[in-house]
């Protein structure tokens, strides 16, 4: 099991990173590969991926699709459709479906798409409409321009945005202050699902968490890491339970667990 790297480790880590990536330019960049976990979406997947496949980038799309074995109906939909025909884009776009044979978790679902990755960019996306594909020329910038290991989405920022729930909104903000406390960062959003990545980040990172704590766990070790993170506003329009909503408040204190855990070790 890896060790936690110690603050100097860190820093020799990030300028390690900045020679690698030093006289980058953005031809180097070609393919943004887009993990999509999938589970019980049946409403909302073909809209969520048609939106993904239409995005104009400058790079090529690797949609990769992982089915965390849904039960209602979402499994059959996408085995069914002929995704490369509906999101290839003629030719502009990827298309890499993969299913799990029981529910894992989120995290599970990134593991295994990770696998699969060809892209030099990588960026999580969930499949239920609450974040906006119109948001991925903001995220992938600071990386493209050279300034940004990592990228962060912040739902909490003065633009417009869907109000949130004053307590949701509130333990969000209490738990990323924690992360903060332990981390070091200076993060606004914590747990929001958008976060974007150079590929090479993970041959340096082993994701453990099978459930939505993979938002702590990446966040606790690229601090580890003392790579560069920036943050984006990004839209977000919040689900209710009664709308579908998965996570609960046991993944918040399992999350709160995790900060923990992998501050410590990993």
């Amino acid at each position: 099991m890896p060790e936690a790297l110690s603050p100097t480790q860190a820093s020799d880590g990030a300028d390690e990173l900045a020679e690698v990536y030093a006289g980058d330019t953005l031809t180097q960049f070609r393919t943004l590969s887009i993990i999509i976990p999938v589970y019980n979406e049946h409403r909302t997947v073909m809209k969520l991926l048609q939106q993904v496949a239409r995005q104009p980038l400058s790079l090529q799309k690797e949609l990769i699709i992982v089915d965390d074995c849904s039960s209602d109906g979402t499994r059959e939909f996408l085995q069914q459709s002929d995704l490369p025909a509906l999101l290839g884009a003629d030719g502009a776009n990827s298309v890499k479906l993969l299913f799990h044979d029981k529910n894992q978790g989120k995290g599970a679902a990134v593991r295994t798409a990770l696998e699969h990755v060809t892209g030099e960019i990588v960026l999580i996306q969930d499949a239920d409409l609450e974040y906006d594909p119109r948001d991925y020329p903001a995220l992938i910038t600071p990386i493209l321009e050279g300034h940004a290991d990592a990228v962060f989405g912040n739902r909490f920022h003065s633009g417009s945005h869907r109000v949130p729930r004053y307590y949701r909104y509130l333990l969000n903000r209490a738990f990323s202050l924690v992360c903060n406390a332990l981390t070091g960062l200076a993060v606004h959003d914590v747990t929001a699902c958008y976060k974007v990545f150079r590929r090479e980040i993970f041959s340096r990172m082993t994701i453990r968490s099978d459930r939505f704590s993979i938002e702590t766990e990446i966040t606790v070790k690229l601090a580890k890491m003392g790579v560069r993170i920036y943050e984006v506003p990004i839209v977000y329009h919040g689900r209710t339970y009664a709308e579908g909503k998965k996570i609960s408040w046991t993944d918040g204190v399992a999350a709160l667990y995790h900060l923990v855990r992998y501050q410590l070790k990993d």
